[in-house]
């Protein structure tokens, strides 16, 4: 059994007439924002590729007497 058009129109149209047409708007533009701040942030990371020793800084390695 497949999806047919049909099927897909009235979900559509049930969806209009549950959330309006102004929440599905406000909706797709902030994840359209979401996606666009995120593709930002991908391209301001840089990425830092040498080891770290991570025993260096930590207090709790120190021997204790």
């Amino acid at each position: 059994m497949s999806i047919g058009f049909w099927q897909i129109a009235i979900v559509v149209i049930l969806v209009v007439l549950l959330f309006g047409r102004g929440k599905i708007s406000s909706l797709m533009g902030d994840v359209a924002k979401g996606i666009k701040s995120f593709k930002k942030g991908m391209s301001n990371d840089e990425v830092d590729n040498s080891p770290k020793n991570v025993s260096e800084n930590n207090p709790d390695t120190d021997k204790k007497e």
